[in-house]
């Protein structure tokens, strides 16, 4: 076994759980839509300790840092990309200083999102670029104490192999999902079949792999039973989103309820996902109902799709993705992590 702090708590423990938003809870505290959050890690610190403490006090051993955007190509956006290793490195330090402080052991979780580039033929991107713009900002969160790599919402295969490569030349433990979010598919056309496959062929396979935001918890539900379905024994990650976005009073606001996503987190862990969190829209009121739901429920059989779709609401489309002759529609991923 590895001897790095998530292994550890995995060799330890049934499950762990994770943590919720970012976006959503840096939103609440005054981040403007269209400000690169990373920013706040030098210029509003205080704001960045209180978002990864309140994930610790509501049960999270597992919380990712405000890093998700903090590659060169997005840092571009905003004229930033000589910050990549500075946003990183003090996204991650700040994310130990809390861990450390927790009396516990809490894995911090360096996030690596999407490049939001393209790759060739259809784009510009290559695999030596994105390997070299992943492995910048991993060296930052290294630097920073950042205990394992959270490669996530990731949508094309490609992206994914270059995060691995990354995570390798850094010497960090990584942990990778894909959003599953085009009627059981990524965008790119991803299937929870072909990344339980793909992750197995790595050189450096994830200490990890699974799911995050897509649409709502049923859908992820049936994505990580997917990967559990191949019989692999790599722990398996789920993130979903707290409902479905709804826009109202000028916000986008999601209609999952605390009382849904401990549902939603028992289910889960029954399913035999090990890694359980929340993404979009997902605040510490959810997390505590989740964590008090793991901890309280017994467990319990596996539930079966008809059961997920009761409980949690109705898929979104009537595949998972894995059917034959289906032509996933192309497009382009611009999302943060939420």
């Amino acid at each position: 076994m590895s001897d790095d702090a998530l292994s550890r708590l995995l060799s330890a423990r049934g499950w762990l759980m994770a943590d919720g938003a970012t976006g959503t809870n840096l939103f609440n505290m005054g981040l403007s839509s269209g400000e690169p959050p990373e920013l706040w890690n030098i210029d509003r610190p205080d704001n960045i300790r209180t978002l990864y403490r309140s994930a610790v006090e509501a049960g999270s051993d597992i919380f990712l840092t405000n890093t998700f955007g903090g590659n060169a190509s997005r840092l571009k956006l905003h004229n930033a990309q000589g910050r990549v290793h500075e946003l990183n490195r003090v996204g991650a330090a700040l994310g130990r200083e809390i861990a450390d402080a927790s009396g516990r052991e809490v894995v911090v979780a360096g996030s690596v999102g999407p490049t939001g580039d393209i790759f060739e033929p259809m784009g510009t991107l290559t695999h030596a670029l994105a390997v070299e713009m992943f492995h910048e900002q991993a060296e930052g969160l290294k630097a920073g104490g950042a205990d394992v790599l959270w490669v996530e919402t990731i949508s094309a295969p490609e992206e994914f192999r270059a995060a691995a490569e990354a995570a390798d030349r850094a010497g960090m433990p990584w942990v990778g999902t894909m959003s599953f979010d085009t009627a059981g598919r990524t965008m790119m056309g991803v299937t929870s079949a072909t990344l339980a496959d793909l992750v197995e062929k790595l050189p450096n396979p994830p200490l990890a792999f699974g799911a995050n935001c897509g649409v709502g918890a049923s859908d992820l539900m049936r994505t990580v039973m997917g990967f559990l379905a191949t019989g692999t024994t790599r722990p398996v990650v789920a993130k979903g989103n707290a409902g479905i976005p709804k826009y109202h009073d000028g916000h986008i606001h999601y209609d999952g309820t605390p009382e849904l996503m401990a549902v939603y987190a028992v289910m889960a862990r029954d399913a035999g996902v090990r890694i359980i969190g929340g993404c979009c829209g997902t605040m510490p009121e959810h997390l505590m109902a989740m964590r008090r739901a793991l901890e309280e429920t017994p467990p319990g059989p596996p539930p079966s799709l008809d059961e997920v779709a009761a409980k949690l609401g109705a898929f979104s489309s009537a595949s998972d993705g894995t059917g034959e002759g289906e032509a996933p529609p192309r497009r382009e991923r611009r999302g943060r992590r939420g």
